[in-house]
């Protein structure tokens, strides 16, 4: 008998939640440390935990639902979901965010629900946000979610894990949302279908955590179960005060067998822009320089952190938003919109002429706050730019950087942003 293979951070994670001696393809069913839903599939949720006949959560602490995707409700068909979800949190003592306090994928790892080396599951698909956090946490439909409020366990498929390394830097004008949308160019919106990306390198060492979170939030773009990072000394410091669960970090073994390996130079990428209506569409901002713009929108569980903030309004202070363009800006979090407020991006950001609303999902779904007209294009920091993805299939979305889309509404056009970082001048 040979060598006992290593182990991928997946494995490893699945194999500490079912307590088993878990390899990719095995079924396992694993315990799991958080379970969340947000409005348009908690109804969903509770309804199928009222047909299991199940009228109370695993553990109440580990159970939160949230109401962003359509905050505050804009018709009276969410509001009666919206009660839906406050009756059950009184009923069951789960965690209710209500209007205002911001994106699910934000809330969650922001206020210490999950940490390093956690499962869990989530009722949406950009639930793997968090493997930016060292979390394999992955999206799941309403049933299931129902069934892992009600047990605390699910069965999983142990994914394969494709590695990506990034080498080199980033050049200045370049961030972490330009090297995900490379990578959906290089690989297409099927490229790691049912796997789990590990995700590594200098450059992802050198990102700050809200950058690395941009990465791992657009994993389910390229059809990722997860995209999981190591947690090293900037994650552990993220996680201090934020919660009294301590973390458990998880690497992958040096000799972990990998379904694939890929290997990009971070400093040869430039700004990149996903064009209508797939996220795959990718070229480089060159090929697509000059197109007019109706609307720009900083915000999503993407980029609506406040890194992305102070990008934003670094480049428009002292600016004005094209008077052609609308400019949307939506917080990922209430604590994020105050930490902005404080850090003076929030003024900066409105007198240069941007609309402010209420922290959550905003524009990104398309159910309310800036739905673009027939024929506009649209530059936004989220993570889809399907056809109607807006709220109006006639519209086009381009997808780019914080920095892209402030670049951009002060132009009228998409602007490449390296101009405003000293080059190009």
């Amino acid at each position: 008998m040979g060598p006992i293979p290593g182990k991928t951070i997946a494995e490893k994670i699945f194999s500490a939640h079912s307590g088993t001696d878990a390899h990719a393809g095995d079924i396992v069913v694993a315990d799991v440390d958080f379970v969340m839903g947000q409005d348009g599939t908690s109804p969903l949720a509770i309804k199928a935990l009222e047909r299991m006949g199940v009228t109370q959560v695993f553990d109440p602490k580990k159970v939160a639902v949230v109401m962003d995707h359509s905050s505050p409700s804009p018709i009276e068909g969410v509001s009666a979901l919206h009660t839906q979800m406050r009756e059950f949190g009184k009923r069951t003592g789960v965690k209710v965010y209500d209007v205002g306090c911001g994106v699910c994928h934000q809330l969650i790892p922001e206020n210490g629900h999950v940490v390093p080396g956690d499962l869990m599951v989530g009722c949406d698909s950009h639930t793997c946000t968090y493997g930016a956090l060292n979390v394999f946490s992955t999206g799941v439909g309403s049933t299931d979610g129902a069934a892992a409020m009600a047990a605390g366990k699910l069965w999983f498929k142990v994914p394969e894990t494709m590695k990506v390394t990034y080498t080199g830097e980033l050049a200045p004008g370049v961030f972490s949302k330009d090297l995900v949308l490379f990578l959906a160019g290089q690989i297409g919106a099927d490229g790691a279908t049912y796997k789990a990306l590990e995700i590594g390198g200098p450059v992802i060492d050198a990102l700050s955590v809200d950058a690395r979170m941009t990465i791992s939030n657009m994993a389910i773009e390229v059809g990722a179960k997860a995209g999981l990072m190591k947690a090293d000394a900037k994650t552990l410091e993220w996680f201090e005060g934020r919660g009294e669960r301590v973390p458990a970090p998880v690497e992958g073994d040096a000799d972990a067998s990998y379904c694939c390996e890929l290997v990009y130079d971070a400093g040869a990428v430039g700004p990149q822009v996903a064009k209508p209506h797939s996220v795959d569409n990718v070229s480089p901002i060159e090929e697509v320089a000059g197109t007019p713009i109706a609307q720009g929108y900083l915000g999503t569980c993407t980029n609506g952190r406040l890194e992305d903030f102070a990008v934003a309004a670094g480049i428009l202070k002292g600016r004005k938003v094209h008077s052609d363009v609308r400019f949307i800006i939506a917080p990922a979090s209430k604590q994020i919109l105050l930490d902005a407020i404080a850090a003076g991006y929030i003024q900066t950001l409105v007198e240069a002429g941007a609309v402010l609303v209420t922290p959550g999902c905003g524009p990104c779904v398309g159910t309310h706050n800036g739905v673009p007209s027939d024929g506009e294009n649209v530059i936004s920091t989220a993570n889809r730019n399907f056809k109607g993805r807006m709220g109006n299939g006639n519209a086009f979305i381009y997808l780019g950087s914080p920095a892209t889309v402030a670049a951009s509404v002060i132009e009228g056009a998409i602007t490449d942003p390296r101009k405003y970082f000293g080059e190009g001048r």
